[in-house]
């Protein structure tokens, strides 16, 4: 499996605080069957991250880590930073591709997201949004999603969401996008190995089928990484995202 957004980086946000902290994470992650794991601060007004920051941070992790399972760079970046320079932004591309991880607003949804998703691809870049489950306005209209989907951004779910970890609110909401086909990756969000923990096999196990997860899991993740083609949900004919 292959996890897309985790705060395993020390020292940089509400993350692993320290390297032996970094190396639980990942062990933790080795130990649910993670193979790969994107390296993904925030990079908003509280952390303001930089590519040198995460690169310094990163580099040092995958020495630690070694062979027990492979780090690659990323970032977590909040809608008021994406005005940030273009090639500030390519760094923080998810192991090394074009995609951002964007974050959904903890409150409100802006009305305006759609356009900024085109803006974002007129620049080079694909979207890629984190956790929108976790947000009051999608728990109340989840299809408010439909919208930045349709101008081409992928979204990623929690796995604690999916499997109840994460609260009812967000489970109903993550189960409800599910149903609209508007879920293209699982990832943990593992802040420590305590706290929204990697535990992707359980939200694997929760879908109960076994194509959707891998699909969730691994295809789609593997072909973000590649800068592929996004292969066509199980069951339904393929579509280009792109």
């Amino acid at each position: 499996m292959i996890d897309l957004h985790s705060h395993v980086l020390p020292g940089l946000d509400d993350g692993a605080r320290t390297l032996e902290e970094s190396l639980a994470i990942c062990q933790a992650a080795a130990d649910d069957g993670i193979t790969v794991l994107a390296a993904t601060p925030h990079v908003r007004d509280d952390f303001p991250t930089t590519p040198e920051a995460m690169e310094a941070a990163l580099a040092q992790v995958q020495q630690t880590a070694g062979e027990l399972i492979q780090v690659v760079r990323g970032g977590e970046v909040a809608i008021s930073e994406l005005a940030r320079p273009v090639e500030e932004l390519r760094r923080f591309g998810l192991g090394g591709s074009s995609w951002l991880l964007v974050e959904t607003p903890y409150y409100s949804w802006p009305a305006d997201f759609p356009e900024r998703v085109e803006r974002l691809q007129a620049d080079g870049f694909r979207v890629l949004l984190a956790h929108p489950e976790r947000n009051p306005s999608v728990q109340e209209q989840p299809e408010l999603v439909h919208g930045v989907v349709e101008a081409g951004a992928l979204v990623q779910v929690t796995a604690s969401s999916l499997d109840g970890r994460g609260g009812h609110e967000a489970h109903d909401t993550a189960r409800r996008l599910l149903r609209l086909e508007l879920v293209h990756v699982i990832a943990s969000d593992a802040h420590a190995a305590w706290l929204r923990a990697a535990g992707v096999s359980a939200a694997m196990r929760a879908l109960e089928d076994d194509a959707l997860a891998r699909w969730l899991t691994v295809e789609v993740p593997q072909a973000i990484l590649a800068n592929a083609d996004v292969p066509g949900r199980p069951g339904r004919r393929r579509r280009r995202w792109f």
